[in-house]
């Protein structure tokens, strides 16, 4: 592995620009100049102004909308800083797109999880820094080390204020039960579960509620939120049982097409994000509260700088 000894630079593209100066500044360090723009065919390219010959460099990028776009700037920034003889090269992903197909679910299917993995490597990156990826496994698609971070502290801070010792965490769907078990230890609150299913072909979904809620305050919690069907159907369900209050908190907000909408008009009272993806002004509603993880990225960006531990970030 590459212990690189060099000083440290931070440089970013255009996904998440505000995150990697508030980075900077829990650092210490000044953002680097890099201009990452496109020519008139839409082709990006990229313009490192200092040097980078022996650093250790951090490339903070997102992978978020557009997906495409900010996926190919950062394999550029990787390209560009490892033909300028950069000492290592840490690519600090905090949402990591693609990551939803990560098996084969059906015949003829990819799995774009892999396929990013390998275009990093393949780019130059001796290190990946990420967050809550949709699935855990997803790190052993690397053989590069992977510092896989958690958001659920941070979400979890939010919600002290807001809730009362009988609140329960619920999991909108039996897959994320790990989620909310870890969640809910931080609070230490119980969990509930969510559970659905499709009795045949062309039927509505049946929703139970496996665990207490009955009067309660509720917080569901999920890692993506993209269109906000599931969560917001999960949160409705959950008024029908009998909850008092729904909140919702998420990693991810990616919040696309309806999100938005089916947010303002669910039983959600207070969803908090992560600051992992940035919202545009359309997304910044009143329901909507944003955490960062701005201290968290530049805890772990100098503890691998320092060649220390990341996983003391966790105790």
């Amino acid at each position: 592995m590459n212990l690189c000894q060099g000083d440290i630079k931070i440089i970013t593209g255009n996904s998440n620009r505000k995150l990697a100066e508030d980075i900077c500044k829990e650092i210490g360090v000044e953002l680097g100049n890099c201009e990452v723009g496109k020519f008139s065919d839409e082709e990006i390219y990229v313009d490192i102004a200092e040097t980078v010959r022996g650093l250790d460099i951090f490339i903070i990028q997102s992978t978020s909308m557009p997906v495409n776009e900010s996926l190919m700037e950062l394999l550029i920034m990787i390209d560009a800083v490892k033909r300028a003889s950069a000492g290592r090269i840490n690519a600090v992903i905090p949402y990591y797109g693609y990551a939803r197909q990560d098996r084969k679910a059906k015949a003829r299917e990819p799995i774009t999880a892999k396929l990013v993995a390998d275009l990093l490597e393949k780019a130059g990156a001796d290190r990946v820094v990420t967050m809550d990826l949709h699935a855990s496994q997803i790190q052993g698609f690397f053989d590069k080390p992977v510092d896989h971070l958690s958001g659920m502290t941070t979400l979890a801070e939010c919600f002290k204020d807001k809730i009362n010792k009988d609140a329960v965490v619920v999991s909108p769907d039996v897959g994320g039960v790990r989620r909310a078990r870890t969640f809910a230890n931080i609070l230490d609150l119980p969990i509930a579960i969510i559970e659905k299913r499709r009795p045949k072909a062309n039927v509505a979904e049946v929703m139970n509620v496996i665990g207490d809620i009955e009067g309660k305050d509720v917080i569901l919690i999920d890692d993506i939120v993209d269109t906000a069907g599931t969560i917001t159907t999960a949160a409705n369900v959950l008024k029908e049982f009998g909850a008092n209050r729904v909140m919702a908190a998420a990693t991810h907000a990616v919040l696309s097409g309806p999100a938005i909408e089916r947010i303002e008009k669910s039983a959600i009272e207070k969803f908090v994000v992560l600051d992992t993806i940035p919202l545009t002004e359309e997304k910044k509603i009143d329901k909507i509260e944003v955490a960062s993880v701005a201290k968290i990225f530049g805890e772990a960006i100098k503890r691998i700088h320092n060649n220390k531990s990341v996983s003391k970030l966790f105790e």
